[in-house]
């Protein structure tokens, strides 16, 4: 969460409540250990305050983080503006009731896809409806929608359009611009280091293999394609991983690479030689980072109509397509269009849509609230 604060000038501060993704400890979907090799604690101001719980862990549910350090620094705070991540931790739940007490500005960044809510069933749903408007929504001053999908399911509880504002999901596009300028004339080398030849298309998939991201169907999908000269590459590691090698050499599929983990600084090399991003995945995946990331390097993108950020991402027939989630047929129709018939007219290519979706942007938005 971040607190922006007043004090002769603006100042932001980044309050942390675990120290979990930094450690380098076993990413549980990954199924191996992750260290990022990229600084992420450079340019801003932060703290780090301690858990006390007695499960601490992100991974830990509701009660994995209670960091009362940070509810008492909160009262000792002038009044400021908080963004909030969630509501699905101890500590975040007490910043969201208790900031108002102290006279903060309190906002809540959730990333939840209305079209997600409507596959949710089950006796808790009603419940939590009731709770998000009657308890936890009345006492939030702005809410930060990350897209289209986020902005309805905030609307569907009633929220007054004055309390919303877009906050979009980012990364740091320049760090990315900067590595497909460097990259693109290295994309032959990159590609024959792999014994990929130059003229052969390549499609690119980067994430966890679990269940979630639906690689398999990426897989079938490939095979029945059956294009010659088309290559497959995943970029990451998961559980699924076995599955997928089982399937690779059932059917022989000599164009399929699965690279295992692959870490910031060398993620880059996959994208400059790709030629379309896929992304399948089902409920869950709120936005996909990872389709920011391709966009940077202008590939065309092919999603699943459960990725959170297909709505906003995705210029049907320009930039790319959506396809149904599970649907082997649709997806392999989609990636035909791209790579085989070429029917993308490109008008509004990836990198130009991307510009909008930048950490400028985001505190350009928060700027009327932070004053």
């Amino acid at each position: 969460m971040y607190a922006f604060m007043n004090t002769n000038g603006q100042k932001t501060d980044a309050w942390y409540c675990s120290d979990d993704s930094l450690k380098g400890d076993l990413d549980k979907e990954f199924g191996v250990k992750v260290k990022w090799d990229i600084p992420l604690l450079q340019g801003y101001e932060y703290r780090f305050f301690k858990n006390y719980s007695w499960k601490p862990s992100i991974f830990k549910g509701f009660f994995g983080l209670i960091n009362l350090g940070l509810i008492r620094q909160l009262f000792r705070e002038e009044k400021s503006v908080f963004v909030v991540h969630g509501w699905n931790y101890c500590t975040h739940f007490l910043v969201l009731m208790l900031g108002k007490l102290r006279g903060h500005t309190i906002c809540l960044r959730n990333d939840m896809p209305l079209k997600h809510e409507t596959y949710k069933k089950g006796w808790n749903q009603p419940i939590k409806r009731f709770g998000l408007k009657y308890i936890v929504f009345p006492r939030i001053d702005y809410f930060l929608y990350v897209g289209t999908q986020n902005q309805l399911f905030y609307k569907s509880y009633n929220i007054d359009e004055k309390r919303l504002i877009t906050s979009p999901y980012a990364v740091d596009n320049d760090r990315f611009t900067n590595e497909f300028k460097k990259l693109k004339e290295e994309k032959c080398i990159i590609k024959k280091n792999l014994n990929i030849p130059n003229s052969d298309k390549v499609i690119v998939f980067s994430g966890k293999l679990i269940d979630k991201k639906r690689p398999l169907d990426l897989l079938q999908a490939f095979k029945n394609l059956d294009v010659v000269d088309c290559w497959l590459i995943f970029v990451g590691e998961g559980n699924l991983r076995v599955e997928m090698e089982e399937y690779i050499n059932e059917h022989q599929l000599k164009q399929v690479i699965l690279t295992g983990f692959v870490n910031q600084s060398e993620i880059s090399e996959f994208y400059t030689i790709g030629d379309v991003f896929v992304m399948c995945s089902y409920l869950s995946e709120n936005w996909g980072l990872s389709v920011n990331e391709a966009m940077n390097f202008d590939l065309p993108l092919i999603l699943s109509d459960l990725t959170g950020c297909s709505d906003d991402l995705v210029i049907e027939g320009e930039n790319g397509y959506v396809f149904e989630t599970g649907n082997v047929a649709d997806l392999t129709d989609k990636l035909k269009k791209v790579l085989v018939n070429q029917q993308l007219n490109q008008t509004t290519s990836s990198r130009k849509i991307i510009t909008n979706y930048s950490y400028q942007e985001v505190l350009k938005n928060l700027q009327p609230i932070a004053k």
